[in-house]
């Protein structure tokens, strides 16, 4: 049964994610509409075996795609950013945040703290949809000498991990933990010591690739084996000390980039490779848990919540802008590639059923709903916007 099962969410996963590429959105919507035919509330085709350990292969396809973004991620560029890169990483997110936590008590009636719950799962940026938008950006000059795709990028894999830095707090006061004025410090602190782990881990692997020459899928299990350690790392470390095993992932990648360009170029082919099994597995298992019934029941005023969410962060984006030389076109293209939903929605999404609160059905419900609705539009709106609204680099001409 269990082989049965992966064979039908790969093949099918696949199959619908052509016609979705076919339609012009993202293949995830596919994916997602696998897991819920397949999944125990509709056909009920899926091993229960699959299913136990959906949080923890939602977690891997996680671990890849920050891989991916910490090697497109050019330290020099991020410096020449500056303040705005900063701002950018938490003040959207938090306002949304804020947003969700005063508005979905009024409209579902749950509690304040679901509330702030919810605002976590449903203010960060989807990496899945962002981040390889802004890598084509990247890799085409297009808005690179203002540092627009750059800026998206780090910003939107940096707000992941205060979100759920945040979002793990609040599930300790949830399930019945304590919390306290180190919970709060806990997030500089663990974004402090991810990254100096994370830079001292990518200094000693360029070390390591430039003195043993192995091939560059080697490379790939090296760094894939060492970013699952991180990550189960900063499990162990829980309640010991802050850190965050996803913010040191990115790091490794961003000092790999700099310190040997060559090797990042060609082990991010790799991950993209990878990064396609990863995709399938992490949104067919979101999709295969959520209850479609209570879905549809919540879809009209889910949406309502995400637009008025997504109408603060917008503000939390310009106020980020303030005193930067982008012009009025690029700040709108800025707000735009921050409204998709996607990966962090699909790896926590279902922690508040998995963990027995009350309204987990609801918060997993509203965050299906936020990746159904923004990660398309989204997608599409960066799409047929960037030209519009970000220049291209001119060549410059021959003599």
């Amino acid at each position: 049964m269990l082989l049965l099962s992966l064979f039908m969410i790969l093949l099918f996963g696949l199959a619908l994610s052509l016609v979705c590429k076919f339609l012009r959105i993202p293949a995830l919507i596919g994916y997602l509409a696998v897991g819920i035919i397949l999944g125990p509330y509709v056909l009920n085709l899926i091993d229960p075996k699959i299913l136990a350990i959906s949080s923890e292969l939602r977690k891997i396809a996680l671990i890849i795609i920050l891989i991916k973004a910490g090697l497109s991620l050019n330290i020099t560029d991020l410096k020449k950013i500056g303040r705005p890169a900063i701002l950018m990483a938490f003040l959207p997110a938090i306002i949304e945040m804020f947003a969700i936590g005063l508005l979905a008590p009024i409209i579902f009636g749950i509690s304040y703290l679901d509330a702030f719950i919810l605002g976590c799962i449903l203010g960060a940026v989807s990496p899945a949809v962002v981040v390889p938008r802004m890598v084509a950006m990247i890799d085409e000059k297009q808005g690179t000498e203002q540092g627009i795709p750059q800026l998206i990028v780090a910003g939107s894999s940096i707000d992941d991990v205060v979100v759920i830095v945040i979002f793990t707090a609040l599930m300790t006061i949830a399930t019945g933990g304590t919390i306290g004025v180190m919970t709060y410090l806990n997030i500089p602190i663990s974004i402090f010591s991810g990254s100096l782990l994370g830079v001292l881990i990518g200094l000693f692997l360029v070390w390591f690739f430039n003195k043993v020459h192995i091939r560059d899928t080697i490379k790939v299990i090296i760094i894939l084996a060492i970013s699952l350690g991180l990550v189960a790392a900063e499990e162990l470390l829980t309640g010991i000390v802050g850190f965050s095993g996803l913010i040191s992932i990115i790091s490794m990648g961003m000092v790999i980039l700099y310190k040997y360009r060559i090797l990042a170029e060609r082990l991010t082919l790799k991950f993209s490779k990878l990064w396609v099994f990863a995709e399938i597995l992490l949104f067919v298992m979101l999709g295969a848990t959520v209850n479609i019934t209570l879905f549809v029941s919540n879809l009209g005023f889910g949406i309502l919540l995400i637009l008025g969410g997504l109408a603060l962060r917008s503000l939390g984006v310009l106020l980020s802008l303030i005193k930067t030389h982008l012009s009025t076109k690029e700040r709108l293209f800025c707000t735009i590639a921050y409204t998709p939903k996607a990966t962090v929605q699909a790896a926590i999404g279902g922690i508040p059923l998995a963990m027995g609160l009350i309204s987990g059905d609801l918060l997993l419900s509203i965050a299906v709903v936020a990746i159904l609705f923004t990660a398309p539009v989204g997608a599409f709106l960066i799409d047929i916007s960037r030209d519009r609204l970000v220049p291209k680099q001119q060549k410059p001409q021959e003599l």
